[in-house]
């Protein structure tokens, strides 16, 4: 299967480095299945940083590895996957023992919702109701260096 990753860089050593900012799904190394998503993310990151130039790295990932890893699975936003996020993204010290996670991404549609669910405005039920309808890229969080080893380096496109 082939992932993307969407930088202001190109990132042919993919490593897990940590960072304050608080993610979906905790420290780790992003990709995903969608082009477009990882071009977004590509352009966002150089506009962020002010560095740089839009480049998506292509990674071939052997799913083969799969069944050695330590792999959580959302396969769209449940009321788990909604807690999973909310602790990554407000429990300074959640750490979670997977080395792979993939789900859906709590993107900019997505916040509004969540912000009102972690105000206590939306409760579970209602929030993942506002949540199904929205068409949500997936992301694949490699959270340890085995589960990196499941990458090898395919290509680099500079945009």
């Amino acid at each position: 299967m082939k992932l993307y990753h969407g930088s202001n860089v190109a990132v042919k050593d993919p490593r897990i480095l940590q960072s304050d900012r608080r993610l979906d799904f905790g420290t780790g190394f992003y990709l995903t299945s969608s082009y477009d998503q990882a071009e977004r993310w590509a352009f966002l990151t150089m506009k962020r940083r002010g560095a740089g130039t839009p480049v998506i790295t292509v990674y071939n990932f052997n799913e083969n590895m799969l069944s050695s890893l330590n792999v959580i699975r959302f396969d769209k936003p449940t009321a788990e996957w909604l807690k999973f996020v909310s602790k990554n993204r407000n429990e300074k010290d959640f750490v979670d023992q997977s080395d792979l996670v993939i789900g859906p991404v709590a993107n900019d549609r997505t916040m509004p919702v969540i912000k009102l669910y972690l105000s206590g405005i939306y409760d579970e039920a209602e929030t993942v109701k506002r949540l199904l309808p929205q068409k949500l890229k997936d992301q694949f969080a490699f959270k340890s260096d085995k589960a990196l080893q499941a990458l090898s380096l395919s290509e680099v496109i500079e945009l």
